[in-house]
């Protein structure tokens, strides 16, 4: 008895060890370029600082300047806008997508699917955006070519204060999307056959079967999905910055941290934008963890 107790021990601190060891690489990644630079930007917020000189203790000035920056409420208003338009998108669209592709039954058709759906997030953004704004410009753009030739007039896609936000949900639906359908693809597969199987034997018609059976167990994933959508857009720069660089109306929290660190060259006031922007992220993570006992089911393996 006391052989077989050793040797399960044994193996536990062996297979600890090891687990160790494969998460070593990326613990030291998550040290170097977040832990410490989180670390410094607390301290930094503090500091006077501009890349060419010693930091210097200004105490709560750079807080102070938040009440005269004009552009922190717009910015910090923008990206809840982009919140409530991008994460329903992402996380319903991508939902359905997911589904229509798992119920197909040829195999090499599924494939070829979520091949297509999934290739633009290995696109570098830069390149694609490039693209779009070539795509959407007023007077150049092809778009605007053909609702010229039907009769319409130029439509100001990346100019206008309300319509750059569908042009920027367009191509972040057509860009990222793929992440989210492949985990949702994923999902879907690892749910156990045997509960649709039993569903319809009992005469549940698709509909029922979707609502009743397969969202409740698709729950865990749809969580996943849904908080790290929400600190993705919290944190959307590329297509503000691409897209509507020139727009202020779209101007985000991470862009607004970028023009002030790099361009102002304000590295102290920055650092406080960004500890908002992880206060903010923070706080919803929590709430969210907080209320998914209420409605994520984990208990149906």
């Amino acid at each position: 008895m006391k052989k077989n107790i050793s040797y399960f021990s044994l193996r536990r601190k062996r297979e600890t060890r090891d687990g160790i060891l494969f998460l070593l690489p990326a613990i030291i990644f998550f040290l170097i370029f977040i832990g410490i630079p989180m670390l410094m930007a607390f301290g930094l917020m503090f500091m006077n600082y501009n890349l060419l000189i010693t930091p210097t203790w200004i105490g709560l000035n750079n807080i102070k300047r938040l009440a005269i920056d004009p552009l922190f409420l717009r910015s910090l208003g923008n990206t809840f806008k982009f919140f409530i338009i991008l994460t329903p998108i992402h996380c319903i669209l991508a939902l359905g997508l997911a589904y229509i592709v798992s119920e197909v039954r040829n195999g090499m058709l599924k494939s070829v699917y979520r091949s297509l759906i999934y290739f633009p997030t290995i696109v570098t953004t830069a390149s694609v955006a490039i693209v779009w704004v070539y795509m959407f410009a007023t007077d150049t753009g092809f778009i605007n070519f053909y609702l010229r030739r039907l009769g319409f007039g130029d439509v100001p896609w990346m100019t206008d204060s309300v319509l750059i936000y569908v042009t920027i949900a367009i191509f972040s639906a057509w860009k990222f999307i793929g992440i989210t359908f492949l985990y949702y693809f994923v999902g879907l597969q690892n749910i156990p056959a045997a509960y649709h199987e039993a569903a319809h034997i009992d005469g549940a018609g698709r509909l029922r079967i979707f609502f009743k059976i397969t969202l409740p167990l698709l729950s865990p994933t749809i969580f996943f999905v849904f908080v790290t959508n929400m600190i993705g857009v919290f944190q959307i720069f590329d297509e503000p910055y691409f897209i509507a660089e020139n727009n202020s109306a779209a101007r985000s929290l991470a862009l607004h941290i970028y023009r002030n660190a790099f361009d102002n060259i304000r590295i102290g006031y920055a650092s406080v934008l960004a500890v908002i922007m992880f206060i903010i992220i923070m706080i919803i993570t929590v709430v969210q963890f907080t209320v998914q006992k209420r409605w994520v089911n984990y208990d149906y393996e």
